[in-house]
C-alpha cells in the first residue's frame, strides 16, 4: 500500500515508523493506550508491515503481548521487527515500562529470532484459554517473551 502523507516518527535509517490512525481496538481487550505504526524501508513510502504497543495490563495482554508486529513476505529476513521494537523502546520507557511481553506461536520461529535479537527471555509457554481464543481469534498456546526495557544502548 503507498501512502500520500508520510511522515515518520522514527526512523534508524533504514526503517521508518509512521503512525496511522487506525480503529481502537475492542474495548473488553484492555489494552490501554495503543500506538499504531506502519513500518516502511526508509524514505521508500511503501508498507513493509505493521507494529502495535499497547500499554495496559489485561488478561488480553497476557497473551496478546504488549507489542505485535508482522513484517510482510517481502520484507521478512532483513530484521525490519526487531528494528521497529528497538525504535519503540524509548517510547515504551518514558510511558513507564520497565519490562514488556511479546508473545509468539511456538512455531514462529522468525518471531522468536526476533525476540531473542532484543535480549528477550523465554518466561514461558501457555495454553490461551478458549474464551480469549474463540472470541479474538488467537492461536491455542502462545510463547511468552519478557523484554527488560533499559536506557542503555
Amino acid at each position: 500500500m503507498l501512502f500520500k502523507r508520510f511522515r515518520a516518527a522514527y526512523t534508524d535509517g533504514v526503517i521508518d515508523l509512521v503512525p496511522l490512525n487506525l480503529y481502537p481496538p475492542d474495548e473488553d481487550m484492555e489494552f490501554g493506550v495503543n500506538y499504531d505504526f506502519m513500518i516502511a524501508p526508509h524514505g521508500v513510502r511503501r508498507e513493509a508491515g505493521r507494529i502495535s504497543v499497547r500499554l495496559g495490563e489485561s488478561p488480553c495482554v497476557y497473551y496478546f503481548g504488549h507489542i505485535g508486529y508482522h513484517v510482510d513476505p517481502p520484507y521478512r529476513g532483513s530484521h525490519f521487527a526487531r528494528r521497529a521494537c528497538s525504535l519503540l523502546k524509548p517510547l515504551m520507557i518514558r510511558s513507564g515500562k520497565s519490562s514488556v511481553v511479546i508473545t509468539t506461536d511456538p512455531d514462529n520461529w522468525p518471531s522468536r529470532k526476533t525476540c531473542e535479537g532484543l535480549g528477550c527471555e523465554l518466561e514461558r509457554t501457555v495454553e490461551v484459554p478458549e474464551s480469549i481464543r474463540r472470541r479474538w481469534e488467537i492461536s491455542k498456546v502462545k510463547c511468552r517473551y519478557i523484554w527488560r526495557l533499559t536506557d542503555e544502548d
